[in-house]
């Protein structure tokens, strides 16, 4: 028995039509069929138990990076410190006076009466700005 090329070709095209159309069909009933067990309330469990791992781990993920972050942050707002500390000479004076209070509140008052106090961070900023809008004005007169 032998099979012309016009027939072979409408063999492989009823199959191809036949194929596409039962992929497509068996497709759909898959994704209808997924859809409807999700929403339902037994697969709540079943998802949970899957998803516990990646949540687990998104979790030791942020904890990391947080503790990370807190680290970087509070080590550099001290090294900012002592830098200040340095540069205003506060922490000389504060081991100077180490032993003597009142020679250490004497110090302070002296540092916040000669401006230095603004270095140190000592004063608010709104008197910094009304003293500066003070002095503005007296200039102009």
């Amino acid at each position: 028995m032998t099979i012309d090329a016009y027939t072979l070709l409408a063999y492989a095209l009823v199959w191809t039509i036949f194929y596409f159309f039962l992929s497509h069909y068996i497709a759909e009933l898959s994704r209808k069929r997924w859809t409807t067990w999700v929403e339902s309330e037994e697969s709540d469990e079943t998802l949970m138990n899957a998803l516990e791992v990646i949540v687990n781990e998104i979790e030791d993920r942020m904890h990391d990076k947080l503790q990370d972050f807190q680290s970087s942050f509070f080590g550099s707002l001290g090294a900012a410190s002592k830098k200040l500390d340095d540069a205003t000479g506060q922490s000389t004076i504060k081991a100077l006076t180490r032993d003597n209070p009142m020679m250490g509140f004497v110090a302070e008052y002296m540092m916040k009466r000669g401006n230095l106090g603004a270095l140190v961070g000592q004063n608010s900023p709104e008197k910094g700005v009304k003293q500066s809008q003070n002095n503005t004005k007296q200039g102009m007169k």
